[in-house]
């Protein structure tokens, strides 16, 4: 029984993966472009101008909040684009008949938009190598707090296809929730940079943790605890899968 969970579960990862790779020159190439022209905008020009940052250069301070942005957002639409797309042409309605448990499908779906996450931060990385010389303190943060933040923003796009409507229901969240969210979330400044008001109302934007604790396997700095970042995590990870697991076996928005 397993085994066919397991099988149901690579088909849908392979599918996913297929269907990014496919169209790899829109869904691979123009987030590695677009932070291109953040490292040399802000990294560059006005980094030169900024100076350094919590002790590193201001381009050495951005680049794994760069890195963790293009994660995010690419992790987000994979699966808020995939299966409201599977939604509206009615083949989740296949799935929800297979004889395989709704996390399976969450988690095929999920892992998908995390392999398509990771595969842009990995080229992320690769560019910004052009612009600065990375420095790694604790590899073990980096992999963890990347693939966990990945998980989160995949579940929350899994979300976001369950209740949109239309193609523009998918857009809302990313314009008005998701993009200010992570301009606010620390890629660009210090937290030591606010006043002590700001800072505390930042901290209750979760997007500030998963940068931050990207940014300490990076350089070994954080404007929060670490062990605090991880919480916060692992919490959104169980709530927002909690929640498409509870959406899916109620059928919201899958069965009319």
């Amino acid at each position: 029984m397993y085994r066919l969970y397991w099988t149901a579960f690579i088909s849908l990862l392979r599918k996913e993966v297929t269907r990014f790779g496919r169209i790899w020159v829109q869904t691979l190439v123009p987030p590695a472009i677009t932070m291109t022209l953040y490292f040399i905008i802000f990294g560059n020009l006005i980094g030169s101008r900024i100076g350094h940052m919590n002790g590193f250069t201001y381009m050495e301070y951005i680049v794994p909040g760069l890195i963790m942005m293009s994660v995010i957002t690419n992790s987000y639409s994979n699966v808020a684009s995939s299966f409201f797309s599977s939604k509206m042409q009615k083949n989740i309605e296949e799935l929800l008949v297979a004889p395989v448990p709704n996390y399976v499908i969450i988690g095929g779906y999920v892992m998908g938009g995390v392999a398509r996450g990771l595969c842009v931060g990995a080229m992320v990385t690769g560019v910004s190598l052009f612009f600065v010389p990375l420095q790694i303190e604790h590899w073990a943060v980096i992999v963890s707090s990347v693939f966990l933040t990945s998980v989160v923003f995949a579940l929350g796009g899994f979300i976001n296809a369950v209740y949109a409507k239309t193609f523009d229901d998918i857009s809302i969240v990313p314009t008005f929730v998701l993009t200010p969210l992570t301009y606010l979330g620390g890629v660009f400044y210090s937290l030591s940079l606010l006043p002590e008001f700001w800072q505390g109302v930042s901290k209750i934007n979760p997007i500030v943790y998963m940068v931050n604790a990207f940014r300490y396997g990076f350089l070994g700095v954080s404007d929060v605890d670490i062990h605090t970042s991880f919480s916060v995590l692992i919490l959104f990870v169980i709530l927002l899968f909690s929640l498409a697991l509870y959406l899916v076996k109620k059928g919201v928005g899958l069965r009319s």
